[in-house]
């Protein structure tokens, strides 16, 4: 009778270890599933460079990678270009476009209805101010990026000059997401605006809100402004994301 119990319970101990055996690896799956991604890279676009120098003092204090886009024709475009480029920041071109609301246009602003010659003529007196682009993005623009015959000749205008897109997605109704696929042009589309408030606290919560994406996604992008309150911010922070193990990237890096 002993031998008998005896065997049963070796019977039973083996079958536990076998099942442990085989539940373990589906554990470890389970546990690898759950586990958070490793922080991403993060690419941060600084755009409106060009009305003024008065933020370079604070923008040559930011080590970590930055994007920035420059208004052309304007009288600080150049030194500003110049300047940005010496501090090892990368230079696009921020390129006026026909807005749907009521705004003072810039010199040269793409409108709805012009042809792909008058597209083209823009970009040489642009490019002409922005020399060092690597790519271009919208300055305003929501007329023309919710039409897809403007949006195609702008696009047609970069990819011939080896240039990249970044849509900053100023309305959910762009066309450009779809229309570079099309186009075959190297692409980028905005996350999060970091400084739609000019306040401290807010520009921090859309700072976090976007490393949160970049978590989740593998990478994100964000769009702050030549503000004083937005580089200040942006110089306590980013030494802390990367502390946190976030990287950060040229836009270049991240268009696809």
């Amino acid at each position: 009778m002993k031998n008998k119990t005896f065997k049963v319970a070796w019977i039973i101990l083996l079958l536990f270890v076998f099942i442990a055996l085989i539940l373990s690896p589906l554990h470890k799956k389970a546990a690898l599933r759950k586990a958070p991604k490793r922080p991403g890279r993060i690419a941060i676009v600084i755009d409106d460079w060009g009305y003024s120098l008065n933020n370079l003092w604070i923008i040559e204090q930011i080590k970590q990678p930055l994007t920035c886009a420059i208004l052309p024709g304007l009288k600080n475009s150049n030194p500003v270009m110049q300047k940005l480029n010496s501090l090892g920041f990368e230079i696009i071109l921020h390129l006026p476009m026909e807005p749907k609301e009521k705004y003072r246009l810039e010199n040269n602003t793409i409108t709805l209805g012009m042809n792909a010659g008058e597209i083209e003529n823009i970009f040489e007196k642009d490019l002409s101010s922005i020399a060092l682009a690597k790519g271009i993005s919208n300055h305003m623009g929501s007329r023309i990026t919710e039409d897809k015959k403007a949006s195609a000749m702008v696009m047609a205008e970069a990819k011939k000059r080896k240039l990249y897109f970044f849509d900053s997605f100023v309305t959910n109704k762009s066309v450009c997401p779809a229309l570079a696929k099309q186009i075959k042009i190297r692409f980028a589309k905005r996350d999060v605006f970091l400084d739609n408030q000019n306040d401290f606290e807010y520009i921090k919560r859309q700072l976090i809100k976007l490393k949160h994406l970049a978590g989740r996604q593998g990478r994100a992008i964000g769009i702050g402004h030549d503000r004083q309150n937005t580089l200040l911010v942006l110089k306590e922070m980013l030494p802390l994301l990367e502390r946190e193990g976030y990287k950060f990237v040229f836009l270049s890096q991240v268009v696809e």
